[in-house]
């Protein structure tokens, strides 16, 4: 590959590797870059991983044809570039390495020689003459080893940056640079900010027009972006507005109060949410948005009179890599001695510029009303400029909407292995048609949820507009679990040996459990059709017409408080607790309105 007339690339592509360097995960592969410059005399910069020697040496011979190779530069002393010095000189034995005295002493230390009789030391400004290429070497310690240095071609205005303007993946992957150069750039070389300031301020007097780096695509067009970028994260200031919120939760109570956070925060205009559970997340993405984002949000459980062990490695990984200049909100939950939010802020003790929210959620094992003030007061705090630059930011987040969209209503008939049970569900959608599969999305709460996911049959009864409301309250308002839903009606079979409603019902399918998505709250069971019957002509009850025509009108003259917008159930109370359940139909504080 010509990066320019003279300037060839001669690197490998790495898709074997699961883990860089032991610990960052790299499913796009990585790319282990060489070049070579072809003048009066030539030169090749730095070599590639071992476990590529023999495909990295095709690409050199390739390239030089019948000629030889007069030096070898050598940048950066990692493995993963420099493995095959030792055996590049075996087949070009008269070749002179070029390195920095540090360097030097590293290659005694991989194998056995410092090349004492065969090499050039290079440090600050020095230089080598290929013929009309000049090379001007600058030395760059701690970006990120200490024998670092980068190379600067006049000739082609090349910078050959080792591994500044890195990035995770192999070439031959296309994606966005920015997310796997932030990641690697904070994940390899973020604890040395001060350093690449200092780099950057040097290479500044280079007029450079291509940016090659040791891992990642060349660089050649708006090379200002790829420049400001490292500016921002090497003096550890936010790229964006928003919130990152990392959480560990153990029972689900700590995760709950993160997503009512995250919740507020995007109806109250947060321009950006993004929400970690830092035991299941690729920790170094989590790093990487927390540096790049302005605020953070770190919730955790109490655990051994610590933090959870993923909150501390997760803010270990934050304050070795320098974290700093930050607004930080700290959630803590904790039984009988929650301790958290101390713990949280004493190891935030070596970052600098930590700004703390003055409010500080404390779940005392589960939320409360007490809890649940203190997220609404939070968000309030964290988006206090954002609601002052966007009054109608909230306007943006109306989930009444979801109200708009068509809806069936259907009975889910299911067998425990004692007896038939059934449940009022609008969340029946065909997915596909060859083969037929139908989704079926039930609350984790209901009790023919924790049934189907046992047996992996159920069937699906399509209500008709005939169905009067005492068929709602059979199916919709009590459990299964302590009430036969079918104590004086006597159901029909089908093959599957499940129940099917004998009226108020147009149709009917069984199913067969595909596939299982869990949804948080609620799970998706995707079903082949195993049986189906088409047994009226009448139309199917939809949610609209169910609301219009079949649901009672609710008595509310003279009552003050809230109303269920499913059932009609009626909360008197001057304030709806946002974590209240209607008891008839089962739904959350967000299918209620106020009564006017």
């Amino acid at each position: 590959m010509f990066i320019t007339n003279d300037i060839k690339y001669i690197g490998v592509n790495d898709h074997k590797i699961d883990l860089f360097e032991g610990q960052y995960k790299v499913p796009n592969g990585m790319s282990y870059n060489s070049y070579i410059i072809t003048d009066e005399k030539i030169a090749v910069l730095d070599t590639v991983d071992a476990a590529f020697t023999h495909e990295w040496l095709d690409n050199l011979q390739n390239t030089l044809g019948k000629r030889k190779p007069d030096y070898l530069i050598i940048q950066h002393m990692e493995p993963d570039h420099s493995a095959n010095i030792a055996k590049f000189l075996k087949f070009f034995p008269e070749t002179v390495i070029v390195a920095s005295t540090k360097a030097f002493s590293m290659m005694k230390n991989f194998f056995g020689t410092d090349f004492s009789d065969n090499r050039i030391v290079v440090g600050e400004g020095d230089t080598l003459s290929l013929g009309k290429h000049t090379l001007t070497f600058v030395t760059a310690p701690m970006v990120h080893w200490p024998e670092v240095i980068v190379t600067y071609d006049s000739f082609d205005k090349v910078l050959f940056s080792a591994d500044g303007f890195g990035k995770f993946g192999a070439l031959d992957k296309d994606e966005l640079w920015d997310d796997e150069a932030r990641r690697y750039y904070i994940g390899i070389v973020g604890k040395y900010g001060a350093q690449v300031q200092s780099l950057l301020k040097k290479v500044s007097a280079f007029d450079i027009e291509k940016i090659c780096p040791l891992h990642g695509p060349v660089l050649s067009e708006n090379l200002g972006y790829y420049i400001s970028k490292y500016d921002t994260w090497s003096s550890y200031t936010a790229e964006e507005d928003g919130v990152v919120i990392a959480y560990t939760s153990i029972y689900g109570n700590t995760k709950n109060a993160c997503l009512k956070l995250e919740e507020k925060l995007k109806a109250k205009g947060c321009p950006k949410v993004e929400v970690f559970d830092l035991a299941r997340c690729d920790i170094s993405d989590a790093v990487a948005s927390a540096f790049k984002l302005s605020k953070l949000v770190l919730a955790t459980t109490t655990y051994n009179a610590d933090v959870f062990p993923f909150m501390r490695e997760f803010i270990c990984h934050l304050t070795e890599r320098g974290f700093s200049n930050r607004t930080v909100a700290l959630v803590e939950n904790g039984s009988w001695a929650p301790v958290a939010s101390k713990v949280m802020k004493q190891m935030l003790e070596k970052s600098k510029n930590i700004a703390y929210a003055e409010t500080e959620v404390k779940i005392l094992s589960a939320l409360n009303e007490e809890s649940l003030e203190q997220i609404e007061r939070l968000s309030d705090e964290l988006c206090k400029e954002y609601v002052q630059a966007n009054e109608n930011a909230a306007d943006k987040n109306n989930l009444s909407a979801l109200f708009n969209i068509g809806y069936g209503l259907y009975v889910v008939t299911s067998n425990d292995g004692k007896k038939d049970n059934g449940l009022i569900v609008n969340t029946v959608t065909q997915v596909t048609n060859t083969p037929n599969r139908v989704a079926v999305t039930i609350n984790k709460e209901n009790y023919s949820h924790h049934i189907i996911a046992q047996t992996g049959i159920m069937n699906i009864n399509c209500l008709s507009v005939d169905a009067p409301f005492s068929v709602f309250e059979r199916f919709g308002f009590q459990s299964g679990r302590n009430v036969d839903k079918f104590a004086d009606v006597k159901p029909l079979k089908t093959d599957n040996g499940l129940a099917v409603l004998s009226e108020y019902i147009n149709s009917y399918m069984s199913l067969k459990v595909e596939q299982y998505i869990d949804l948080g709250t609620h799970g998706m069971f995707v079903c082949s059709v195993t049986e189906s019957k088409v047994l009226t002509d009448l139309e199917t009850m939809t949610y609209t017409y169910y609301q219009n025509n079949v649901k009672p009108k609710p008595k509310t003259e003279g009552k003050k408080g809230y109303i269920c917008k499913i059932c009609g159930y009626v909360y008197e109370g001057d304030k709806l607790p946002e974590d209240f359940i209607c008891p008839l139909c089962k739904h959350g504080a967000s299918d209620f309105e106020e009564i006017k």
